[in-house]
């Protein structure tokens, strides 16, 4: 236990270090929080306004936002690359193995992008109401406001085989996820605060079978309440896949699955996460300081929100600087301007 515990303390100092150089633009962007004071003072108005009625539509639509910011920024930074359609000249990344079940969201975007272009055209970039978007979604099932620094350039490539590596998946084990955090400037604290994001939005079964027929009963506990969850989410998940049993959701926070709050830590607690991946910073052999997190962010609300807050800020500053140099504002968010 203590030898493993070395290894991944160690692990965490030696990405540390590497990130300095690898993300120092990321580190420092050149964002500021007026940066479309004069060009376009209607932005976060109208972000708003299209956000609060995709959210009053269904509440779903927060997580659909949210989760392609994330999708977005672990790939080339926050660029707006996960929006870019396949063409003849360019691979989006809708199509790889993480993101092609997950994400959703994209007529969201397009609604919004169609406001600004009527109000401020040519003006605001893809990547940025992205970024707006989902603090704006947060706010709208009871999550916290952070402010967002603003001035991202759309990037003109995408990258498919990225989007392959550099995202974390359900099944994979907590040394290499947090190896992925680190990789893009993110702490441990800030992979176990964005992975209360967790708390609303929905799971294929594709993504929880492993879990719920391996180690959900051993982490739960042999209570009823526990037994007659995990009962219901196999009748929800076969143990193979029958017909459209793989598409078959279910939410990740069963007890307020519309409600950005601190419940799913409390689920974690409990042992009853429905991730692997999610499960593992709690209950992981190797998650010391993981599982001292879940306990603080499931007793205490106010430190899950302010370092959740914290997390997406700087999150959303890991920046793409060849879009930077040769980004544009796309005209539509899913094709380069020509």
């Amino acid at each position: 236990m203590r030898s493993s515990q070395s290894i991944l303390q160690l692990m965490i100092i030696v990405f540390s270090i590497l990130n300095t150089s690898l993300h120092a633009i990321a580190s420092d962007p050149p964002l500021t929080l007026d940066y479309y004071a004069s060009t376009c003072p209607t932005l976060f108005e109208i972000i708003k306004k299209e956000m609060k009625c995709s959210v009053l539509a269904d509440p779903r639509n927060a997580a659909l936002i949210l989760r392609l910011h994330f999708h977005d920024c672990f790939v080339q930074g926050c660029d707006g690359s996960v929006l870019l359609e396949d063409t003849i000249n360019l691979q989006g990344e809708k199509k790889a193995s993480t993101n092609i079940n997950s994400l959703n969201g994209f007529r969201i975007v397009d609604r919004i992008k169609n406001k600004l272009e009527s109000e401020c055209p040519g003006i605001v970039s893809c990547a940025d109401i992205l970024t707006i978007a989902a603090r704006d979604a947060v706010i709208l099932v009871g999550g916290p406001y952070w402010d967002v620094p603003l001035g991202r350039k759309d990037s003109v490539t995408a990258s498919l085989p990225l989007a392959e590596s550099n995202l974390p998946t359900q099944n994979e084990g907590l040394v290499t996820i947090i190896s992925k955090f680190l990789y893009q400037g993110l702490s441990v604290t800030d992979m176990v605060a964005l992975s209360g994001a967790h708390t609303i939005g929905m799971a294929r079964c594709e993504s929880f079978r492993e879990r719920i027929y391996g180690d959900f009963g051993a982490t739960s506990g042999k209570n009823l309440l526990s037994e007659t969850y995990l009962n219901s989410l196999k009748s929800i998940c076969p143990p193979t896949p029958v017909g459209e049993g793989k598409n078959n959701i279910t939410a990740m926070d069963y007890v307020t699955p519309n409600l950005f709050d601190n419940s799913f830590y409390h689920l974690l607690v409990k042992g009853e996460g429905l991730l692997n991946s999610d499960q593992e910073m709690y209950s992981g052999v190797i998650g010391f300081q993981t599982h001292e997190l879940v306990k603080k962010y499931a007793a205490d609300p106010l430190a899950f929100f302010q370092q959740f807050s914290d997390s997406m800020v700087k999150m959303g500053n890991i920046t793409n600087s060849e879009s930077f140099v040769n980004g544009e504002v796309r005209k539509n968010c899913r094709f380069v301007n020509t």
